[in-house]
């Protein structure tokens, strides 16, 4: 049985990475500050450790054939915890003999990403984010060419679905799905590359298994699910039963609010993503492990819904069905209120 440590175990990306390789028979081991058993898959041997503290990680790792490094500060503290976390993580690999594995985002390709990107293509720091993912991928790989610790780099777009909430879905896109509103942060017709977490997992663990085909350092694109508005808009719709109205984030309004919240204001910064129509090519992916199993976006939207509970107009409605049940029983039970029941009120 091989043995993988998950750093930000807890997290959205390291709860999939974790359930995944679980599911596929591996031991695996989940880092966090506060590292809890109910905070973490189900199988997951917890471990306690900062990754500020590279003594407490690099035992944290010991007899890890793999380390799947779901670190992620957040937003505003990328600029000054990054790199040192980043450091820290190549040196545990390094002191245990373990392959490094790196969720991968797009930032990397600046303004000029676009549809169908691969891994060749350029890198351009056109934000403080493009630039703080390039540098600590160049360190990773120096460390591969001068000392052999191997990192593999596996890029995704915006994540979503598993059992963790934060994500665009839930913060933005479905925040207000009970009330029928589906919010989209650019034009509708735009492509944009999303990655459902339950697939990225199980290739997290594909591409481990060929790990030792491979050189100290490389990098894939999972392509995951490309969709422009309109279409995450109707397989929504599809995955709910329902019609839903189309609304925009308020962009201006974020901007103003940035002024005095330094989050809103990293956010904002980030926006171009949902003006320029982007996507990865996976091909490079999947000529290695082969086909790989991505679920349906209705399906995907389905569960993701379901595992977050987002739908709260479909939770009044099952609700409002009970009632329509258990209500005619019980009046002619007690025979002393009208038999027509009564709905509950709308959400």
């Amino acid at each position: 049985m091989e043995t993988v440590v998950v750093l930000g175990a807890a997290g959205r990306v390291g709860d999939a990475a974790a359930r995944a390789f679980t599911a596929d028979g591996w031991r695996v081991k989940g880092v966090a500050r506060n590292a809890k058993t109910s905070a973490l898959a189900p199988g997951v041997e917890p471990l306690r450790a900062d990754a500020s503290d590279r003594a407490s990680l690099i035992e944290a790792c010991s007899g890890a054939d793999v380390i799947v490094n779901a670190l992620n500060p957040l937003y505003t503290e990328w600029t000054e915890k990054v790199m040192p976390m980043a450091e820290n993580v190549i040196a545990a690999a390094k002191a245990v003999g373990a392959t490094h594995m790196l969720p991968g985002n797009v930032y990397n390709f600046g303004y000029d990403i676009s549809v169908g990107t691969t891994e060749e293509a350029p890198e351009i720091a056109s934000t403080e984010k493009a630039e703080i993912r390039i540098a600590m991928e160049a360190l990773f790989r120096r460390e591969a060419e001068q000392n052999g610790v191997r990192t593999l780099v596996l890029r995704a777009g915006d994540f979503y679905g598993g059992t963790k909430p934060q994500s665009w879905l839930d913060l933005i896109i479905l925040a207000r799905l009970g009330k029928n509103i589906f919010t989209w942060g650019g034009p509708m017709d735009i492509p944009h590359a999303f990655a459902y977490l339950p697939d990225l997992g199980r290739a997290f663990v594909a591409l481990a298994g060929k790990r030792r085909e491979l050189g100290t350092f490389e990098r894939f694109h999972f392509a995951g699910h490309t969709l422009s508005g309109n279409e995450m808009k109707a397989a929504t719709e599809a995955a709910v039963g329902r019609r839903l109205r189309s609304a925009t984030v308020p962009w201006i309004a974020l901007r103003a609010a940035g002024l005095f919240s330094p989050m809103m204001r990293e956010v904002v910064r980030m926006s171009y993503l949902w003006r320029t129509p982007h996507s990865l090519d996976g091909g490079k992916l999947q000529r290695l492990v082969g086909d790989l199993t991505v679920t349906d976006p209705v399906d995907a939207l389905r569960q993701a819904i379901a595992d977050l509970d987002l739908d709260h107009a479909a939770a009044w409605r099952r609700e409002s069905r009970h009632s329509v049940q258990i209500r005619p029983i019980r009046t002619r039970i007690s025979n002393t209120t009208s038999t027509t029941p009564r709905m509950p009120e709308g959400p």
